[in-house]
């Protein structure tokens, strides 16, 4: 019933979504005081079709009449504008080429682009700014410099912009789909019967061009890809490039305030987190756990990234068994190597001391924070805040087989280079596991939590218990007009002719409850934190605490004031902290009405407009099978610890730029808490913790939950060895078919 609803108001939404947007003017008078939804109007005209100049004749004027040198005394630091005026003089990345998220050359110069918006002395002067740059830089860089800008300005704090994929659809839909897009763009829908039907195309009588995902050829390379719905989900990628939007690692001064905040651990314990919620989703699928990379021996995984970007180059493809260590990589990986000796050496001994003569302290479980920036990024080892020793970065740059071109404007990326795209890369799960190690090693000396750690006297967890948990594969639909070029007459009327979506698959879960009955001998404020783990090996075999620790997946955690006696808390998991639901399409969140006084533009108010980043709801789970699959819960409440790491940390800044997640905002225990550090068996178990076993079930989704455009009333399952869709894949059967499969049948007979 969920899903009709859904698919009704998806109907009744696309049936208006050829109107004109954006009829919303930005004033030539001071915006300094405006709303936080005008602001929001105002960037998102920016934001429309970024791979051509703006065809808003407000942002041209702006743009026209603005001058950098002219008004920099209406910037908080005038060096910024001199230093960005002397290197837009001397050349910048060009426009039409691609920006590259790891390249030394286009962050050297888009850090320069994001201090000119971020020391803006307000909202006004900042806008004129990215109207200026939105007609003058590269298109790529502009998103990224303004999405950072967003994310850290004090004036922008509400602002949510425009999902990453419907900004830049390409790094994020398969270039099979852009292509059927191109098709009927250049036809104008006058396409073959024959083909339009083979490839999945419908197009509605409001000039909606939808185009089935599914349909066409699957390139399959490795076991790895039958996850693939899971690693190239495109929220899960988009909370990925959002998490860096949080804490560039570039960013190292105080004035950002990000050393305010336990960035570092965030990110380490992301990475860790995100393996482990891929172990659930291989498990379900019958295999065993990746491992880490390795130098000595062939990369059995290669990947076929399947993404063509706007310039016409396509994402390199690895083949399988590729050779590591090349003649090519003999440098980076001596420096690598040095510096994870350094690294782990600096662990044992408690201490790293730096050329400066700097000397970090690794000691203490607060030092996590410090270890963390000094393999992710966010200390300041070389001077410079654009050109930080990050790690991860290190080992992308030593495994790129896109050799050429590394630090000029004309590289090719891999799917490694960029964060919108590099959870689709097996390799960088690999890479992941071996950055973790070092964590692991870190946490493995601290000392185990003691039984007063774990304790919570005189209070008791009695029963969990959870809704059926049933996952399924639905449909959704992804707006990538914006990867189509506008003609001419399109951008005088200032909108595609045409809206061109994706239907894709992706994983989901029904909506459950999580209860929890707590006794207690006082009324106190208390942390629950809830997590999934397995219970299982891929082999079948029962795993103990040990095992299971560092696949411990930590789906909620809040705070509660329990009362005296008993307490029977009851979770939503839609309202589990740090999870988001759908991103609406920003052409959905318009609404088009006049409002009272006959001006302006009135935006829907809903959940969405209360935060901007999330791990994404309907991937709490991992996909289940028929027979349910088997994991396990654990609950466990204890007492609000505050004061316990970073003497400057400052929960309001990290509430106030919705970069919440798991604990950080109520508690200052270690992320991971109890699993972050070995067990003590013989002190572990307390009675306000609870394991309960669970099943996660898996729903196949029939005709009758689907959106139907297409008649598939003659189509057939297509069975494939190595991808998730060996039940989804779709294909009509013919009259030789039937033959086929009638002698098929015969010769097993």
């Amino acid at each position: 019933m969920k899903l009709l609803v859904v698919a009704a108001f998806l109907a009744v939404a696309c049936a208006t979504v050829i109107k004109d947007d954006f009829d919303f003017v930005i004033r030539k008078e001071s915006l300094v005081n405006v709303d936080v939804k005008t602001k929001e109007m105002c960037l998102l005209k920016l934001l429309n079709h970024i791979l051509q100049p703006t065809m808003y004749d407000d942002v041209r004027e702006i743009a026209r009449e603005w001058t950098l040198e002219d008004n920099i005394d209406k910037y908080l630091k005038a060096e910024v504008v001199n230093c960005f005026v002397d290197m837009y003089k001397n050349g910048m990345l060009p426009r039409g080429e691609v920006f590259v998220h790891t390249n030394e050359k286009h962050l050297a110069e888009v850090v320069n682009v994001f201090k000119l918006l971020y020391f803006a002395k307000d909202f006004d002067v900042f806008l004129r700014t990215a109207c200026w740059l939105r007609e003058r830089i590269n298109g790529g860089m502009f998103v990224y410099a303004l999405t950072v800008a967003v994310f850290h300005r004090p004036d922008c704090i509400g602002i949510v912009l425009p999902a990453p994929y419907e900004i830049y659809p390409y790094f994020f839909v398969d270039d099979h789909i852009i292509n059927k897009a191109f098709m009927v763009k250049m036809t104008k829908a006058a396409l073959d019967p024959v083909i339009k039907d083979y490839y999945g195309i419908k197009v509605t009588d409001n000039n909606i061009v939808v185009i089935d995902w599914r349909k066409g050829v699957r390139h399959t390379m490795t076991e790895f890809d039958r996850t693939n719905y899971f690693t190239e989900d495109i929220d899960l990628n988009t909370y990925m490039y959002y998490l860096h939007m949080n804490y560039p690692y570039w960013m190292t001064e105080d004035v950002y305030n990000v050393n305010k905040e336990r960035r570092g651990e965030i990110q380490a314990y992301t990475a860790q987190q995100l393996l482990a919620r891929l172990r659930l989703e291989r498990l379900g699928r019958g295999m065993c756990d990746i491992r880490m990379l390795m130098w000595n021996e062939p990369l059995k995984e290669g990947y076929w990234p399947k993404i063509r970007m706007h310039n016409g180059e396509s994402m390199p493809v690895r083949q399988n068994h590729k050779l590591l260590l090349t003649k090519y990589n003999v440098k980076e990986k001596i420096l690598l190597e040095d510096i994870e000796t350094i690294i782990r050496e600096g662990i044992l001994k408690g201490k790293i001391e730096l050329r400066d003569g700097t000397t970090l302290i690794l000691k203490k479980p607060e030092d996590i924070e410090t270890l963390a920036r000094l393999v992710l990024g966010g200390i300041n080892m070389k001077h410079d805040h654009a050109k930080v020793i990050h790690v991860t970065n290190l080992f992308k740059r030593m495994l790129s087989y896109s050799r050429y071109n590394l630090d000029k404007y004309t590289y090719v990326p891999t799917a490694l280079d960029m964060y919108t795209t590099c959870l689709r890369d097996p390799l960088f799960w690999k890479l992941m596991k071996r950055i973790d190690s070092i964590f692991m090693l870190y946490k493995n000396l601290l000392p185990r939590y003691s039984h007063e750690d774990l304790d919570f006297a005189g209070v008791k967890i009695e029963h969990v218990m959870t809704d059926k948990l049933v996952t399924f594969m639905d449909e959704y639909d992804v707006d990538i007009t914006n990867a189509m070029y506008l003609d001419k007459t399109e951008m005088q009327k200032k909108r595609s002719d045409m809206v061109y979506v994706a239907r894709m698959r992706r994983l989901n879960h029904h909506p459950f409850k999580v209860t929890v009955d707590v006794v207690s001998d006082k009324a106190v404020d208390a942390v629950v934190r809830v997590f999934i783990g397995p219970k299982y090996d891929c082999m079948g075999r029962l795993l103990n605490i040990h095992d299971i620790r560092h696949d411990m997946v930590e789906i909620d955690s809040f705070l509660y004031k329990l009362d005296t006696g008993k307490n029977t808390i009851v979770r939503d998991s839609l309202d589990m902290h740090g999870v988001i639901q759908q991103r609406p399409w920003t052409r959905h969140v318009m609404d088009r009405s006049i409002d009272e006084m006959g001006v302006g533009v009135k935006m829907v108010d809903s959940w969405w407009y209360k935060t901007r980043m999330g791990f994404p709801h309907r991937l709490l789970l991992p996909l289940g099978n028929h027979g349910g699959l088997p994991l396990q819960m654990f609950v466990i409440v204890t007492p609000v610890r505050t004061g316990l790491l970073l003497p400057s940390l400052d929960m309001s800044t990290m509430k106030e730029r919705h970069a919440c997640r798991w604990t950080t905002c109520i508690d200052t225990m270690p992320l991971g808490f109890p699993f972050d550090r070995e067990i003590d068996e013989s002190h572990f178990f307390t009675k306000n913790m609870k394991f309960t076993d669970i099943r996660i079930f898996r729903k196949d989704l029939d005709t009758a939950n689907m959106v139907k455009d297409m008649d598939m009333s003659e189509m057939v399952m297509k069975h494939d060895d190595y991808t998730y869709l060996d039940t989804d894949m779709l294909m009509r059967r013919t009259y030789k078919d039937v033959m086929l499969m009638s002698v098929d049948n015969m010769t097993h007979m």
